[in-house]
This record gives C-alpha cells, structure tokens and sequence, in this order.
C-alpha cells in the first residue's frame, strides 16, 4: 500500500510541476519572438535599423453601415495608413502613473506604473503599452468601413486639456480629443476623465454620421507585461460575459455576445481592463506569436451617440479590484489546480491571503512573513501530521509479519487479504493512516502555493542578503539545494516499509525536487524549506519524546487479553 501510495505522489508532483519544463527542455514548446521582435521593423543594407512605418492598423470590420450586425462580423482586417505629421503627444501624470495619448488617432501611447518598477536592477517604471507594434492602440476606434477606420485612426484630433498634473489639490481632469471628416460627414470625440489617486479612467465617446457599431480597441498587449511561461493563471483575455468570468487560451480567438461587463488582458502581475456600459460583443485575437488584441463592439446611431465606458490599466492588487466590485479580483487565480480552478482551493486560499498580510503588517518583511505562517499552518495540523506518523510507525513496526504472510500465503489472495485484515485488528493499525492526513492537507499546501507565486505582494519584496525579490528564483540557488538536504534528512528519519532497493530510488526525490526548485520563485522555495525544517524538528520530538516512553504499537495479546 504504501509503495503505491509513493509512486502515485512522485508521479502526481512530476506531472504538476514537471510538465511543462520538461516540454520545454527538450524543444516541444514552440520558441516563439518577444513582443519587440514582433514589431515591424527591418534592417537595410549598410545595417541600419529601421523603424516600422505607421501604414498598417488592425481594424474590426464591422457590417457596412445600414445592414445588421452580428457578432462574427467583428473580424479584424489590416488597412494602410499614411504617415501625418505634427502629432503631439498629451501627457498626463497622476500619484499613480504617467500616461501618454497622441493626437493621431487620439490613442494611448504609454502608461507607465509609478509605484512599480520593471525588476530590482532595473529602477525603470513598469510599462503597459507595447511599444513598435503595427496594430492599433489602446482606445483606438475602428468600424465596419476601411476607409472611415483610416480616415478615424490616421487624422490627427484637435485635443483640449484642463489640467497640467492631477494630485490632492486637484483631483480629477478632462482631456477632450475631437475629430471631423468633413467628406464623409462624420466626427467623433473622446472625452477622457482621469483621477489622481485611482487607475480607472471615465471615457466618454461621441459619435456621428456613423452607423451600425464602432469597435473600441483595448489594443494588443495593452496591460501584458511579462508574457511568462508560467503554470498557475492565466495570460491573456478574460471576459466577464453573462455574470460568469470566462478566461480564453493565448492562442485561441474569441467572438462573444451577451451581457459584456468587462474585457481584460492580462499577465499574472498587471492588467488592463475595457468596463462599458452597453456592449453588444467582444472580439478576442492573437495578432501573432505573443501577440493579443481585443476590443468591444458598442452599437452607435447616424443620428449620433454618446457612449460611456471606463478603462482599469494598473497592477493585480487584490484591495484595488475589489473596491470596483465588478469581479476583477477573481483574474487572481487562488483556487488554480492541475489545470483547472477549484472552489475549494480558493475558499482556502482567501483566509490565507488575508492572514498573510495581517503579519506582514507587523513584519515589514514578506520573507519573515512567509516563515511565521509556515509555523502557524504546520501548528494547526499537528494532530494530523502525529497520526499519519505514527501510522506509519506501526505499519513499520509489523513490516516483518506483512512480509512473512505475503510469502506464507503467496499462492491464496483471498486468505492472504483476511490474515492481514485480521493483523491490522489485532495490532490496531490503519494501513491508510500515513496517507490520510496528507490529503487532507493537500488543499491548504494547494492554496498557499498560489498565494506566493500570484501574488503581486511578493513582486520586488526583499528577504535577507541575497534574496532581494520573492517572487524571483534564488540567484545563487542557496535555499534549493539547502532544502534539498533536508528533504534527505527527513526521508531518512521518517519510517518506510519500502525495502532498501525501493528506499534507495526514492533518495532520487529530492535531487529531483530539488532540480526543479532551483526555477521556482524564491518565496516558494523558503515555505517549502521552513516546512521540511518544521516536519524534521516534530519527528524528532515525536521518537525522542513520545515514542520514547510510550510503546508505539499495541500488542495482539494485550488487545485480546482486555476482552
């Protein structure tokens, strides 16, 4: 049983924690371009680099004025653009971030996150817009007619600004882009509100001589920061459609109507958002390798409209979405398990979270953090961690009768099952008993280990000497291989049934776990460390202390001669 119960947890860590870098190891993951590489740029023949000329754009096509629409009409086509000159570039700083919109087209050319930088070495705000791309950016407006999306997306608008810099003394801010085309009869005018100590932007459009539906662009990459490879969340599109949070593979598209209330992109950090009051679907589509846009469609009136929306582009900090109360917060995904998104994990991981910051509060010190509630978890489970040790000390105790009955009886199954049955009554053992109260455990290790690695708390969070980012691999690897000893340590004093054939090829555990947490963030790698610590420090007092005056297992006389 307990062979059985091993291979099944080494196989069970392999799959979860190895699948992925083993694809990668050995070339089975596709290598794809960075974003910047994605760009269209060119080099010439002396070597020079050019720029990517701005002639190109994504635009949705939308139904031609006068006919219905539909949500699979939202497919974006690439339309020329000619290069206007004199753009000016409006800039807007709040306590929170930089932002940039250019007069051409009237689109967000850069956010720039204040309070986050791009790593400890780099000092450099972290950025949200994609630099060099040739699609359309944030807030662009496409429709259903090329030559109106390049005309709306190439003219350059007349801008009007209240504000110089928004902080305490003046609190919020009106940036007014309009344009008109007067060929076509149509105009359109984005009036947007910002706020100083808030990432939502309140955004107004105007619209007329226009007819059928308008496709605002949240732009491609707009809030994706980091395009990891990494198993827990998911990078990319997530729609709130019809109350329920859907969450689309990077390299799937997506057309979606009903009740819209918001379309994200994000990374496991960061994230940009398009909340509109009235949208009739989304269109979600990879522009390329590492490459996503989306946009809403927002049905509008020749007569002329005024559509009204909001624009969320900051980090994953779980206080900030939440106070929006529209279920941003569940983009942090908690309850994350073998591929999927339990109820249970997140029920657990939620409490957790909370307490976590409680004693950071007092800390100051997220890696002090992590060691007190890795002492306070393994304190609560203490009465089950005793009993699958002490099972496991019976089981090894009466090893020498298990092993005598199986060959006594190896040609009669069903009498070897009743003496053994009978055994295990007589000595009262449970042979599950080691296993049982891991299982049980499993959903808190599940949920903490999600709350460390998606975190954005622990981003840039400091420990001691070496380890100035928690949420970065340990650069000098220092706690894996420390944690891969005490791995060793604990099997070795931990009682096993296993022969010492089997015990030999189980010592390859640790090399191997210790081989894959050399990549995994170093908040990680200090809980599981600080719970091997843990786990060595109460077997020792359990065989030195309890077992010690107390016989571990009862007897088969005794227990009949009670009766």
């Amino acid at each position: 049983m307990e062979k059985r119960v091993v291979v099944f947890l080494v196989l069970s860590l392999v799959i979860i924690f190895g699948y992925e870098y083993a694809l990668k190891q050995f070339g089975l993951l596709p290598q794809t371009p960075s974003v910047e590489d994605a760009a269209d740029s060119s080099v010439d023949d002396q070597g020079t680099r050019t720029e990517p000329a701005a002639n190109t754009i994504t635009s949705a096509a939308l139904p031609d004025q006068g006919h219905p629409t539909s949500p699979n009409e939202l497919r974006p086509q690439e339309t020329p653009l000619q290069p206007v000159a004199k753009e000016e570039l409006v800039e807007i700083e709040t306590e929170l971030y930089r932002a940039k919109v250019s007069t051409h087209g009237g689109v967000l050319t850069s956010w720039e996150l204040k309070r986050y930088q791009n790593s400890t070495t780099d000092q450099t705000a972290v950025q949200l817009v994609r630099q060099g791309a040739k699609f359309a950016g944030p807030l662009s407006v496409l429709t259903g007619d090329p030559a109106l999306t390049k005309s709306l997306s190439d003219g350059l608008y007349t801008v009007e600004k209240d504000f110089t810099s928004l902080d305490q003394s003046h609190p919020v801010g009106h940036l007014t882009f309009r344009y008109r085309d007067e060929s076509k009869n149509v105009s359109i005018e984005k009036q947007l509100t910002f706020h100083s100590n808030s990432y939502l932007v309140d955004i107004q459009v105007k619209t007329g001589g226009i007819q059928g539906a308008i496709n605002l662009g949240l732009g491609t990459n707009f809030g994706i920061v980091e395009w990891g490879d990494g198993m827990i969340g998911q990078i990319g599109s997530a729609v709130l459609v019809d109350g329920k949070v859907e969450k689309e593979s990077p390299d799937s598209e997506s057309e979606r109507s009903g009740n819209i209330q918001w379309l994200a992109l994000q990374d496991k950090y960061f994230l940009s958002v398009l909340i509109p009051k009235q949208a009739s679907a989304v269109l979600i589509k990879k522009e390329g390798d590492k490459l996503l846009s989306a946009g809403v469609k927002l049905p509008v009136e020749p007569s002329g409209s005024t559509l009204a929306l909001q624009l969320y582009a900051g980090p994953k900090e779980y206080d900030t979405l939440q106070a929006l109360h529209l279920g941003l917060e569940d983009t942090i995904d908690f309850g994350w398990f073998i591929f999927g998104s339990w109820g249970v994990v997140k029920a657990i991981a939620k409490p957790i979270f909370y307490v976590l910051r409680f004693i950071n509060d007092y800390t100051h010190n997220f890696g002090v953090t992590i060691i007190l509630l890795t002492m306070a978890i393994k304190a609560l489970f203490v009465p089950l961690q005793f009993k699958s040790y002490k099972s496991m000390k019976q089981m090894q105790v009466i090893q020498p009768k298990v092993l005598a009955m199986q060959e006594k009886y190896k040609d009669d199954r069903d009498r070897l099952n009743k003496e053994l049955i009978k055994l295990y009554r007589d000595h009262k053992v449970n042979p599950v008993g080691g296993c049982l109260p891991m299982v049980l455990q499993m959903p808190v290790f599940v949920a903490l280990f999600n709350i460390l690695y998606m975190t954005i708390d622990l981003r840039q969070a400091p420990f001691i000497g070496w380890i100035t980012d928690l949420s970065l691999q340990d650069p000098y690897y220092v706690m894996p291989i420390i944690m891969g000893v005490t791995m060793v340590v604990q099997q070795k004093i931990t009682p096993t049934t296993m022969d010492p054939t089997q015990a030999k090829i189980m010592l390859m555990l640790p090399a191997f776990m210790t081989f894959l947490f050399i990549n995994f963030p170093a908040g990680l790698v200090l809980y599981w460390l600080t719970n091997n610590v843990l786990t060595i420090s109460q077997q020792i007092v359990t065989d030195r202390v309890i077992f010690a005056n107390k016989p571990v297992l009862h007897e088969a006389g005794d227990s009949q001669s009670k009766r």
